[in-house]
């Protein structure tokens, strides 16, 4: 067979997987669609992760007012208007709202998990359902899988909350894992050395590993290959170099005063780490100690979420401007996601249940062509009249900014997975 009719053993894989899927194949070459691929020129990733569900009608789509007490459905909130004609946003968003021509709300994802937290969790970090055969990446690791640390002495991906798998590499491997912190005040624990281990002691020890590295025979085990790496990585973050970019100490005080409290902090870190060359960031927002339930709002939980939002809008609003005033927020894209979005209904107690049919996440800076908001749901922010966005499709709007071909597969073994489900990015945010 000569080199110009030769098949590339994966893609026959994949094209004989969805023919025996059943599984209707596009009429075109993958190469072929390449040629029309949307890209962006970002560089790096800050994820702002909402746990709980952010309500859309209280915060960026914002309808007619309600009356919990009448159970009048509408927003908690009155709407101010913002630096984008026609695009409104709830009264607790008053720092956003001179800012939203860097911002995009897009206001029409959805998804059909039910609303459930873990399997919502879970799509909005995966971009798919749960599988019983499939342990698949989060974003943070299929992005720093494509295009690694921007800078040799930084870690990919930085997780500034909580771990468990959804935030995970799955069937990646752990070379494209996290490096986790929950307190900005002490940075990762997993890079700091035990008490009475001395300099002298730590070389010993890399010294002894470097010996029993040495004499192992080869393997091509890619447990032990990332494991080898893992550990490679860890010694490199280890020493002072990189460990001052948790000094935050260092920052100016009327810059951390106008960040906020520890969640504001995070942000500031997630700048720091940018600078430093970190790809991806994730910013957890899981500090329920101003309403006491986060984001969930059922019941009097929505008597305080006020506090939430202005924290929210305190901290992202003064990202937004530290990034531009470092002429780094057309390389950085902010994004903030949610499991899902609130019902415009009140429940018994006066607060909100879940709804996935339609809510909001958003976009910022990353070099896109901003539009205040994107997608027009109906007179309660209850369901979709234009421009539905699907998970997918905003996954692969993140990895066209990034400058990702959103069309390619990956291979869990001989598998092939499509990166983002098939997505589709919302190519107005490039033009």
């Amino acid at each position: 067979m000569s080199s110009s009719t030769k098949i590339d053993r994966r893609e026959y894989l994949a094209t004989s997987a969805a023919i025996t899927g059943g599984i209707a194949l596009p009429q075109f070459s993958h190469a072929e669609a390449t040629t029309s691929l949307v890209q962006g020129k970002a560089e790096h990733v800050i994820s702002i992760w909402l746990g709980g569900g952010m309500g859309q009608v209280d915060t960026f789509d914002p309808k007619r007012k309600g009356d919990p007490k009448k159970k009048v459905a509408g927003s908690y909130y009155n709407s101010i208007e913002t630096a984008v004609p026609g695009v409104q946003l709830c009264e607790h968003l008053k720092a956003l709202a001179p800012l939203m021509d860097r911002v995009t709300a897009v206001r029409t994802v959805h998804h059909e998990m039910i609303d459930e937290h873990a399997a919502a969790t879970n799509r909005m970090h995966t971009g798919r359902p749960i599988s019983g055969t499939v342990t698949y990446p989060s974003l943070g690791s299929l992005v720093t899988h494509e295009r690694g640390a921007v800078n040799d002495g930084a870690p990919p991906y930085v997780l500034i909350g909580y771990p468990n798998v959804t935030r995970g590499p799955g069937f990646l491997g752990a070379r494209h894992g996290y490096l986790y912190l929950t307190d900005t005040s002490q940075g990762p624990a997993g890079l700091s050395r035990a008490d009475g281990i001395t300099p002298t002691r730590q070389a010993r020890r890399e010294s002894s590993l470097s010996v029993l590295q040495d004499s192992a025979k080869p393997t091509d085990d890619s447990r032990l290959l990332d494991y080898d790496v893992a550990i490679a990585q860890s010694m490199k973050l280890s020493g002072p170099e990189f460990t001052r970019v948790f000094q935050l100490d260092k920052e100016p005080s009327d810059l951390r005063t106008r960040y906020g409290g520890e969640f504001g902090q995070r942000c500031l870190l997630s700048r720091r780490l940018v600078e430093r060359g970190v790809r991806f960031i994730e910013v957890s927002h899981n500090l329920n100690f101003l309403n006491g339930i986060g984001w969930d709002v059922h019941n009097e939980g929505i008597l305080q979420q006020h506090k939430l939002i202005q924290e929210l809008d305190t901290a992202v609003a003064t990202l937004i401007t530290d990034l531009e005033k470092k002429r780094l927020l057309d390389k950085t894209l902010i994004v903030i996601t949610t499991e899902f979005g609130r019902p415009p209904e009140f429940d018994s107690g006066g607060g909100r249940g879940h709804q996935g049919t339609a809510f909001t996440c958003v976009l910022a800076g990353g070099g896109l062509a901003h539009h205040g908001a994107w997608g027009e749901t109906d007179e309660l922010a209850k369901k979709i009249v234009a421009n539905p966005v699907g998970v997918p499709d905003f996954f692969a709007t993140i990895c066209a900014a990034l400058g990702i071909d959103y069309g390619k597969y990956l291979y869990d073994g001989d598998r092939p997975v499509p990166i983002t489900d098939t997505g589709q990015p919302i190519a107005e945010l490039f033009a």
